[in-house]
C-alpha cells in the first residue's frame, strides 16, 4: 500500500515562505503523478500544483502561479512545494496525492482519480 506523508506546514506572516515536503513510499517516484491540493474551511478541495509521471510536466493554479514551485527528488522519493509571497488566502490544509496514471494537461491537477492521499499539513498565513 502506497503511503504519503506531508511535512513543513506552520504559521507564517503574509509575504513569508514555507516549503512543504511529501515523502512517497514507492519504488520509483517517476511512475506516479504527484500533486499538491488544499482545502480551506467551507471550500472544496482544489489543485494547487501537480507534476506528471514520466515526463515531469507541471501545472500551477492561477492563484499560485509565479509564487509556488513544485519539484521532485527522485532519489529521496520526495516532492516539494516551495511557497513564496504567501497570502492569507493561502491558508488551508495542504494534501499531497499520487496517481499511477499519466494525466492530461486538463486533468493533471483535478483531485478525482488520485487514489492515494496523505493526512495533510496545516498552513496558516496570518499577521
Amino acid at each position: 500500500q502506497l503511503q504519503l506523508a506531508e511535512s513543513g506546514g506552520g504559521l507564517v506572516q503574509p509575504g513569508g515562505s514555507l516549503r512543504l515536503s511529501c515523502a512517497v513510499s514507492v519504488f520509483t517516484l517517476d511512475s506516479y503523478a504527484v500533486g499538491w491540493f488544499r482545502q480551506a474551511p467551507g471550500k472544496e478541495r482544489e489543485g494547487v500544483s501537480c507534476i506528471n509521471r514520466s515526463d515531469g510536466s507541471t501545472y500551477y493554479s492561477d492563484s499560485v502561479k509565479g509564487r509556488f514551485t513544485i519539484s521532485k527528488d527522485n532519489g529521496n522519493k520526495t516532492v516539494h512545494l516551495q511557497m513564496n509571497r504567501l497570502k492569507p488566502e493561502d491558508t488551508a490544509i495542504y494534501y499531497c496525492a499520487a496517481d499511477p496514471h499519466w494525466r492530461t494537461v486538463e486533468t493533471m491537477c483535478v483531485p478525482f482519480g488520485y487514489g492515494y492521499w496523505g493526512q495533510g499539513t496545516q498552513v496558516t498565513v496570518s499577521s
